[in-house]
């Protein structure tokens, strides 16, 4: 009988064990992007890695229209950590551009990999250069993505109105590809890792020959009027079926953020996590390959870096403001 009692009370302590740690569970929400960018599929694996690691985290991750769209959710209460474009989070720290009057206080956990823009036709469009989007029925992004952010600042250095001088289409990057494909569209601005998935499915469409238009010289006049935000890059030859020539771009950072209110311990958890398991998102996308120390600089970040995330790159040699 006391052996049973005992039992009974070892049972009792257990579950009530139990129950304290599933009540002590953080449960955090991670905002990624459009299914057929590169936001979504490494926003889900980051989750599942930090929910697998963490002790007593629950990740999850979901949908949206990308960074802008992951601003306003961070500023709603309603996201933990984003994906979101350097440039768009500098706007949304400062409070300036498309979010005058909506400021939203955000940190740095870390630089991620370089956000390249996309301008993508096919031949048949008449497309060869940008001068030539004038007309054309063009798609600057999705309304809530900070490619729409970018892609107005790059058709303002070539002097064209996206109000007035093309026919605007804000879709995301799938469904632009679809439009492509059914002759529905002309052109469309697209802001993400190499290779995206939409872009891809394009060029590989039976009958269609992909184009990616150069831009690169647009960024001096990018960088004078919005700061150090933008450099000059290439999107190799090869990177997508039927590209043979390397495409000159400009070229954004990513960065992983959070809400200042996040504890210094999490935010420390989460990129230390990221580092020690940086092979699991690799295998998710290979952009992850370029998680590195030597990207995490004030200057690529642009916003302040998160204490919790200072503390882990202090460890590892690296110096931030």
């Amino acid at each position: 009988m006391k052996q049973l009692l005992r039992m009974l009370v070892f049972a009792a302590g257990a579950l009530f064990a139990i129950t304290g740690l599933a009540q002590n569970k953080v449960n955090i929400f991670v905002a990624t992007g459009p299914t057929t960018g590169v936001y979504y599929p490494l926003g889900g694996g980051l989750a599942d890695v930090l929910t697998k690691y963490v002790p007593n985290l629950n990740a999850t991750a979901g949908t949206t229209d990308g960074s802008m769209a992951n601003l306003l959710l961070m500023g709603q209460g309603k996201a933990d950590v984003s994906f979101s474009m350097a440039d768009a989070s500098w706007d949304a720290y400062k409070g300036q551009q498309k979010f005058q009057g909506k400021q939203v206080d955000v940190r740095a956990l870390m630089v991620l990999y370089p956000n390249r823009m996309h301008i993508v036709t096919i031949e048949g469009t008449g497309i060869t250069k940008m001068a030539d989007l004038k007309g054309k029925r063009v798609s600057t992004g999705a309304p809530n993505s900070a490619t729409q952010i970018m892609a107005y600042r790059v058709l303002e250095t070539y002097g064209i109105d996206p109000e007035k001088d093309i026919i605007r289409e804000r879709l995301d990057p799938g469904k632009s590809a679809d439009a492509i494909k059914d002759r529905k569209l002309d052109a469309f601005f697209w802001v993400g890792g190499v290779p995206t998935p939409a872009v891809t499915d394009l060029g590989a469409t039976p009958g269609v020959k992909l184009k990616l238009i150069d831009h690169s010289d647009s960024t001096d006049a990018m960088v004078k009027k919005y700061g150090p935000l933008y450099v000059k890059d290439v999107i190799p030859p090869k990177s997508y079926p039927g590209q043979d020539t390397p495409n000159q771009i400009a070229t954004v950072w990513n960065v992983l953020i959070a809400d200042p209110k996040m504890s210094d311990q999490l935010a420390y958890d989460i990129v230390k996590t990221i580092f020690e398991h940086k092979e699991d998102l690799i295998r998710v996308h290979a952009e992850a390959r370029n998680f590195d120390y030597k990207y995490q600089t004030n200057g690529a970040a642009v916003i302040p870096f998160h204490p919790g995330a200072k503390k882990y790159f202090a460890e590892h040699g690296v110096k931030l403001n």
